[in-house]
């Protein structure tokens, strides 16, 4: 990688809130994460069962499940009523594995790739990485963070390809179907691939999401096991391809994989069928969603992203700091909640936003409220105490500051 690219690619600060929470709690302190993007639960059940199993009866040599290929092709019968031939199925070491594999067979260094803005970091990052260049699309509230067909017309010249992501991280905002299908109908007609990333389908509170595959077969589709079936750090997800791109990236991902981890290819096979310990997670999300959205609300921070699906909640905090990531290491240090800047997700606009993970135990996300709203209304605006967070030193509260909406 050449000095250029590298300097391009930017850390994720949710880790280096992370690093901190971590170290304020082997001081002792009580901290609640909600700063990184991973549902607390862990693995479902069965999941562990039948890795507990294939761990007694199993070499867990280089292997692909051809059995999880097929359950696999059979969730999208059930979920969008698409058939799918399951040597499509590309099975990799998560959705990071499957978003590297596409770019590199689907793209050559110096392409232009559009992308949402607020949107997954490592989406530019790995362009970057790559040699790439990320075309960024400022989203905001006018179109639900979302890009649009309109947008993607308007690029001259066309990029060679367009991700999307719906549900989206940070926002957790959808494309409807009629949107999807005007945005999939452009990018056949400029000749873009599209690339969409589904890796909180399942995780919503009204309308299903909508695959790509629903709307265009040529659609590059990824998904991951890390979300709905909270099996993060089991590092497996895939990728679907069309028929005339399986031989490729088969290529291409055993020469660059090998194959995905053997164990977690048996566990994830039984966790697509443990649908009713998944349900009761759901349930535990969408009533954090409302706790969380409404104690903002009632705040005064009303300038938040509709949070249609995935776990979580994007907000404005313009009018209390032009400093997010001084914000969210102060309250950190004086309350132990740890939620992550918009800087990740934004660049330009981020240092005005922050994104909380609701994914935890409903306990956690009551409590972790509880601490925020005493915080918020007892301590002095972050802009006005100095560098704020520099030590993760608790501070003296003051006076709140005044509150105006996005």
């Amino acid at each position: 990688m050449g000095a250029k690219s590298r300097d391009r690619v930017k850390p994720f600060y949710a880790v280096e809130i992370n690093r901190l929470a971590h170290a304020l709690a082997r001081q002792g302190r009580d901290v609640i994460h909600m700063e990184v993007g991973q549902p607390s639960a862990g693995a479902p059940q069965a999941a562990l069962e039948a890795a507990a199993r294939a761990m007694r009866t199993d070499r867990l040599g280089y292997w692909e499940s051809a059995q999880l290929r097929e359950r696999i092709s059979r969730h999208y019968a059930d979920w969008y009523g698409v058939q799918l031939a399951p040597d499509r199925v590309i099975l990799t070491p998560g959705a990071s594995g499957a978003l590297l594999l596409a770019f590199t067979v689907l793209l050559e260094p110096g392409d232009r790739v559009a992308l949402g803005r607020p949107g997954y970091p490592a989406y530019r990052n790995v362009l970057y990485a790559l040699g790439m260049h990320p075309v960024e699309l400022p989203c905001g509230p006018e179109t639900r963070f979302q890009p649009t067909a309109d947008m993607i017309d308007a690029l001259d010249p066309a990029p060679a390809a367009l991700i999307v992501a719906s549900p989206a991280n940070p926002t957790g905002t959808m494309l409807g179907r009629q949107e999807l299908e005007a945005i999939a109908a452009v990018c056949r007609r400029r000749g873009i691939v599209l690339i969409s990333d589904e890796i909180y389908h399942g995780i919503i509170y009204g309308e299903r999401a909508v695959s790509a595959l629903e709307l265009d077969e040529s659609a590059i589709v990824i998904n991951s096991f890390s979300k709905y079936w909270c099996m993060t750090g089991w590092r497996l997800g895939w990728l679907v391809a069309p028929g005339e791109l399986v031989e490729a990236m088969n290529t291409y991902s055993g020469n660059i994989f090998l194959t995905p981890s053997a164990l977690s290819q048996h566990a994830a096979l039984a966790a697509m069928d443990a649908e009713d310990e998944l349900a009761g997670h759901l349930d535990t999300y969408a009533e954090n969603r409302r706790l969380v959205m409404s104690t903002f609300a009632g705040l005064g921070l009303t300038g938040l992203a509709p949070a249609d699906g995935a776990f979580y909640v994007y907000a404005n905090i313009g009018h209390l700091t032009d400093d997010s990531l001084g914000f969210c290491k102060q309250l950190l240090a004086d309350t132990g909640v740890a939620f992550n800047t918009g800087l990740d997700f934004d660049p330009v606009e981020g240092h005005r936003t922050l994104r909380v993970s609701f994914a935890v135990s409903r306990e956690e996300a009551r409590e972790a409220m509880r601490r925020f709203e005493t915080w918020l209304g007892t301590s002095s605006p972050p802009a006005e105490r100095g560098p704020v967070g520099a030590c993760l030193e608790p501070r003296d509260p003051g006076t709140p500051g005044h509150v105006e909406e996005w």
